[in-house]
Formats: structure tokens, C-alpha cells, sequence
């Protein structure tokens, strides 16, 4: 875990979803490996896919048929994967490790937590119930607002609808959109190692805080909680 000092104590815990809070990379693999077969094509390996996974289907349709959104066959793609995962959305995600604990902790702490996603509300309002995430505070998805990450209205949204000030919200994702986001939103940012692009040298994107685990980032908030002063130093 790694920090940098001179950081509020948060009121607020704002997360990114896909790679943050649940693991949806086998069911979006699926949905796009399903188009592929169909095609009479190999599926794409799990482990090509899941990496791209935090960038829904910009990343997924990239890395199973190779089409940027520029391209004439993209929007196709791009629809009917969209009906290919509605279809089956939850039959394998889940929390990752921690999540639970993270959550209740920060409920226990009297720090109000919520959501912040890309994912278009068509997935995000029926997929929420069935993972367990209903009760968040606020939930913004990719089309809540005009823009979606990494502008920062998205964020900036979550804090109006939750009644506290951006500056006193601490904004966590896996990708680098969600840093860019929470920075411009001047938010406090946690890039997530666990997530899909924690392998992709996280530490780099100049977020506030590099933490392993959801249940390091659970410490992190207690700890800045109890600090005297703004600044948190951590090893």
C-alpha cells in the first residue's frame, strides 16, 4: 500500500464497479465469446479478455475481433454484445474477496459509500440486485449524466445526490479513466491493484493512494480517520 500526504478524511467512498467491486469479467468474456462462436470462430482466451474488461465493450469487441469504435462493423459488434450479455449478466460474477468486509466497514465507520460506473444503467440497475450492491447510497451509471468517465460529472453527480462535498469523497477504480475522473472531479483517487488493470502499473496514473486489497483500503479509511491531522504516511 501506498499513499501520498495531505489528503481529507473521507465522508464519502465513491467506486468504480467492473474490476473494483465485482468480478463481471467471466460473463463479459462470454458475451463477447458467444459472438465468436456463432461466427464459427475460436473462443478468444479468458486471459486475453480479462484485462479489457474494465473497458467494457471498447475493450472487449477490441480484443475478439480487433475493431475500434472507428470502424464501419463496430456499432454491430457493439449491439449485439450488449444483447448477449443482458442475456446472461450474473451467471458468474461476483464480489471480489473483501468487498463485503470493505463495505460494512465503512458502514460501521459512519462513511457513506456508493457507485460510479461506465456501465450503462440497461446492466448496472438489474445486475446490482443480484450481486448484492442494491443498497449503495447513489448509483451513477455511463448514462446518468451526458458524460461518462473520465469526465468528471459522473462523480461530481454521486456527490450532489449523496448531499456531501466532492472534496470530501474519496473515489476508487481500477482503470485509469477513474483516476483521471475523480482528480478533475478534485477528489481524493485510489487506483485498485486487485482490478483488471492492476497489472498494468497502476501506481503510475498519480493517484492518491495504490492499495492491494479491498480490505487495505477498509485500513486506509479507518486509518485516515483517526489521524490528528490530514496526512496520512503509510508504508
Amino acid at each position: 500500500m501506498t499513499t501520498s500526504a495531505n489528503v481529507a478524511r473521507p465522508r464519502a467512498v465513491l467506486f468504480d464497479l467492473d474490476g473494483t467491486l465485482a468480478d463481471t469479467a467471466p460473463d463479459l468474456a462470454a458475451a463477447v465469446n458467444r459472438m465468436r462462436t456463432e461466427r464459427g470462430l475460436a473462443a478468444t482466451p479468458y486471459e486475453v479478455l480479462r484485462p479489457t474488461a474494465s473497458a467494457g465493450a471498447r475493450g472487449m469487441i477490441g480484443a475478439a475481433f480487433g475493431k475500434l469504435p472507428a470502424d464501419p462493423e463496430y456499432e454491430a459488434l457493439r449491439l449485439e454484445w450488449f444483447d448477449n450479455y443482458q442475456a446472461a449478466m450474473s451467471v458468474h460474477s461476483t464480489l471480489f474477496g473483501g468487498v463485503i468486509e470493505l463495505l460494512d466497514g465503512l458502514t460501521r465507520a459512519g462513511v457513506v459509500w456508493g457507485i460510479v460506473t461506465n456501465k450503462p444503467a440497461r446492466f448496472t440497475d438489474p445486475l446490482l440486485p443480484q450481486i448484492g450492491l442494491q443498497h449503495a447510497a447513489c448509483i451513477i451509471s455511463g448514462d446518468t449524466t451526458a458524460h461518462a468517465k473520465p469526465h468528471p460529472e459522473p462523480l461530481l453527480e454521486a456527490a450532489r445526490r449523496i448531499g456531501i462535498a466532492p472534496q470530501d469523497c474519496w473515489y476508487a477504480g481500477d482503470d485509469l479513466r477513474d483516476i483521471e475522473a475523480g482528480r478533475a472531479a478534485g477528489m481524493p483517487t485510489i487506483a485498485c491493484g486487485w482490478g483488471y488493470c492492476g497489472a498494468i502499473e497502476p501506481v503510475k496514473w498519480n493517484a492518491d493512494f495504490l492499495v492491494d486489497t479491498p480490505v487495505d483500503l477498509l485500513e486506509l479509511v479507518l486509518a485516515t480517520l483517526a489521524s490528528p491531522t490530514r496526512t496520512v504516511l503509510t508504508a
